[in-house]
């Protein structure tokens, strides 16, 4: 089945001194050119490719992918900009291209935007929109709280970081909950802290409860390990030195230190703790 903008298993049906021919189905034969073919391959065998547009807007396959497919979120590099839009590198030889109607600012050359790949229903072509918002649905969810899901960092506002949960809805990690340094565009994994009546969704980078202190506590227990068996931080030490040395908040450092303590892992003393 071919799907633009989209990794593609196709046919081949012929080669010619261009290339091989893939069943497009109704978009007819689809060349694969020559230095994408791969070794041995002969008529009739199945290639994974990802099905886009030429310099000339014909369509084309390449077994090359880009760094994101039609529906998926990205942070994107501009290379250029001209009369009608700009261009993102999206790692394929031919750039994204970006309305001006689809940026809230007019884009500029070797900076990075945060964007939606989709198709234009006008053009027919592959685009991309910097008013990512409007790609976010959170009325149909497939999580509760409590839950690990993916998160794309998206945007930093006075309040947060907005986050892309599971490529399709959006919700909140407040800063004073960010622990570790993050950046537009990371990917990491994350938990559902509340999902509220108006559909906003408050997220957390560290499980929630008691529930957060093993794994924490592992990590507290190898990092004592690999001190030398002692670490010089308590429950007397100022937060900002806890978060600044094990990148977790002093709450969540308390209850793990208790974890290890209660299960005679470690001691704690005047100065700090030690493995037993």
């Amino acid at each position: 089945m071919v799907r633009i903008g989209k990794a593609s298993t196709l046919e081949v049906v012929k080669f010619t001194d261009q290339g091989a021919y893939l069943d497009g189905g109704p978009y007819g034969e689809i060349l694969l050119p020559n230095r994408y073919v791969p070794e041995n391959c002969k008529e009739e065998d199945e290639i994974e490719v990802f099905i886009s547009f030429d310099s000339e807007d014909r369509i084309l396959a390449t077994t090359d992918f880009p760094f994101a497919s039609v529906g998926e979120f990205a942070f994107l590099k501009a290379i250029d900009v001209t009369e009608i839009g700009a261009f993102l590198d999206w790692g394929l030889p031919k750039n994204l291209f970006v309305p001006f109607r689809e940026q809230y600012s007019k884009m500029e050359v070797d900076k990075w935007y945060f964007v939606y790949v989709y198709i234009d229903e006008i053009t027919g072509r592959i685009a991309a929109s910097a008013k990512f918002r409007k790609y976010i649905n959170n009325e149909f969810i497939e999580f509760v709280e409590g839950d690990e899901v993916d998160l794309q960092i998206a945007r930093r506002t006075d309040i947060g970081y907005t986050a892309i949960i599971n490529g399709k809805h959006g919700g909140v990690v407040y800063l004073n909950e960010v622990f570790k340094p993050i950046r537009i565009g990371d990917k990491l994994k994350g938990y559902v802290k509340k999902i509220r009546e108006d559909g906003k969704i408050d997220l957390s980078l560290e499980k929630q409860g008691y529930k957060k202190v093993d794994p924490v506590s592992a990590d507290l227990l190898e990092r004592i390990k690999a001190n030398g068996g002692e670490l010089t931080l308590n429950d007397k030490s100022d937060p900002e030195l806890i978060k600044a040395e094990l990148g977790i908040s002093k709450k969540t450092f308390k209850k793990a230190v208790g974890a290890l303590y209660r299960d005679k892992l470690i001691v704690i003393e005047e100065n700090g703790i030690k493995l037993a």
